[in-house]
């Protein structure tokens, strides 16, 4: 008994200690005019990883991977807040932090996990870090909390003490699901360079049973599979991870069948999540609606050398956000598509409309007012018959064109880029994909804007691209493109947005 009161009186001091820290820097991280108005991001210092992402008691719950203590990665806390529409955030006390003396299980951070409803107790499972003589070991932890606010962690932890014989010293990220009378665990590994999901079972999220591997690369599919998230949809199950060493696919989907008799998942769809740069470990929820809605970090590891920093805000106190809320549904041929959540409309305000507008090489067709930081547009193009080469947008713009993102289609190649060399003398790289589509058809496409990032939806949303970008406060003007003859353009809305803070 001794023991678990120091324990737990180490948890709340430690709590204690992170809000405080965080007190010191919200102020002067919330006057950054590149923070973000509708994109979840904590009160300052670092985020990364979406945690517990789930609809509990009515409200959306979103836990997330947080150092409290400064804007770069560390020794990792789970950040919390909640919200009743996905958009509108309440910041609440930090639910976990590295503390327990059991075996000093957590003490390297409480790493990437899920939540779910037992009986009406708000349970996390997470990952619980050390480094212990130059060997890294992780296991799986488990706390709970009757009020969903204060969360005291198991006095049996760990509940799985090390990886099983198929995985190894990365052995993390559990998500977890309730099928039938047991529960489930997915667990991301590897093992001789192979990025694995691990399959668990229990009766009562304490006792857990090892059934076997889920799925795992077949040599092309990434070295280590972080953050697996499973799930029904459509009568078919979802399997998504975020592998390690797999280039430009950072955020990858398997679509298949599940034998919970035989533990096997078998497979014959894979697809990417999003095709950009910055749209890391996604987790989804089933709400209270019916949807399958995920959410995601925006930025990733891969591409990131630690050289470098991960966005130039951390001079600000704050590096780090989430994507914006979208649903997932299956297609028509079995693919996965992407919409953002409806709820982002009621961020709407001023709207402006254009219909059956020639945009002309060179040629100026947004009116100025129609310009911001802060934006949602729909456009679409007639492309049947057009001889233009490129069509596209420039988005946050500088007056004198020094500074500008440029969203590009090229009609010969289907390539959709987003050229960010001129976007703010900081962010590398031109992210591209091919978009699935004959060239005939109209395009369209649906854009979101957010101070730092622009979330870019097309093929009938089945193909997304986001990426981050840090221009001048004041580089807000926009314009529509073509290159080399003209287009139609259908209709563009523009809406300005309001923010959510």
């Amino acid at each position: 008994m001794e023991l678990q009161a120091k324990g737990k009186t180490s948890h709340r001091e430690a709590l204690l200690k992170a809000e405080h820290s965080i007190a010191k820097t919200k102020d002067i991280a919330r006057k950054d005019l590149s923070r973000l108005k509708y994109h979840f991001m904590a009160p300052a210092n670092w985020l990364n990883d979406p945690n517990g992402f789930i609809f509990y008691k009515g409200e959306y719950h979103l836990f997330y991977q947080h150092n409290p203590y400064g804007p770069r990665w560390g020794a990792m806390h789970w950040g919390h807040a909640k919200s009743k529409d996905l958009v509108h955030w309440e910041h609440l006390p930090i639910a976990l932090a590295p503390s327990e003396p059991y075996e000093l299980h957590d003490r390297g951070g409480c790493f990437s996990g899920s939540a779910v409803d037992n009986n009406g107790v708000l349970t996390l499972l997470y990952t619980a870090t050390i480094l212990k003589e130059e060997q890294l070991i992780q296991t799986q932890c488990l706390a709970s909390s009757d009020d969903g606010i204060t969360f005291e962690k198991y006095e049996g932890n760990p509940v799985i003490p090390g990886p099983p014989a198929d995985g190894s010293a990365d052995f993390r990220d559990p998500k977890v699901w309730r099928h039938g009378e047991l529960w489930y665990m997915v667990v991301g590994s590897s093992k001789d360079n192979r990025g694995k999901a691990l399959l668990y079972k229990s009766a009562d999220l304490r006792e857990w049973d090892y059934v076997g591997v889920l799925a795992e690369s077949d040599g092309t599919m990434g070295t280590m599979w972080e953050c697996p998230d499973f799930f029904l949809l459509g009568g078919r199950h979802v399997l998504m991870f975020s592998p390690m060493g797999m280039g430009k696919h950072i955020t990858i989907y398997l679509i298949g069948d599940m034998d919970y008799a035989t533990g096997k998942f078998t497979w014959d769809t894979m697809g990417d999540i999003d095709h950009g740069r910055e749209y890391y470990a996604p987790q989804s929820l089933l709400d209270g609606k019916g949807r399958r809605v995920i959410i995601a970090w925006l930025n990733a590891w891969d591409w990131m050398p630690w050289f470098k920093d991960f966005a130039p805000t951390d001079n600000n106190h704050w590096c780090g956000a989430m994507s914006a809320p979208r649903t997932v549904e299956l297609d028509q041929s079995g693919r996965l598509r992407f919409e953002p959540v409806e709820e982002l409309k009621v961020l709407r305000r001023e709207h402006y409309r254009l219909e059956n507008t020639i945009v002309a090489p060179g040629a100026d067709v947004l009116p100025k007012y129609a310009a911001s930081d802060c934006a949602e547009i729909i456009a679409e193009f007639q492309l049947s018959g057009c001889q233009a080469e490129e069509i596209g947008f420039a988005l946050r713009a500088s007056g004198d064109g020094r500074q500008q993102t440029l969203l590009v289609y090229n009609l010969r190649t289907n390539e959709l880029r987003l050229d960010r060399s001129q976007s703010d003398g900081w962010s590398e790289g031109i992210p591209a994909v091919t978009l699935e589509r004959s060239g005939e058809e109209a395009l369209k496409l649906h854009i979101f804007i957010d101070t730092c990032v622009v979330e870019v939806y097309t093929d009938n949303y089945g193909t997304v691209m986001t990426n981050n970008i840090y221009p001048d406060p004041g580089s807000i003007e926009m314009e529509v493109f073509s290159i080399g003859d003209q287009v139609t353009m259908k209709s563009i809305d523009i809406w300005k947005l309001r923010s959510a803070w």
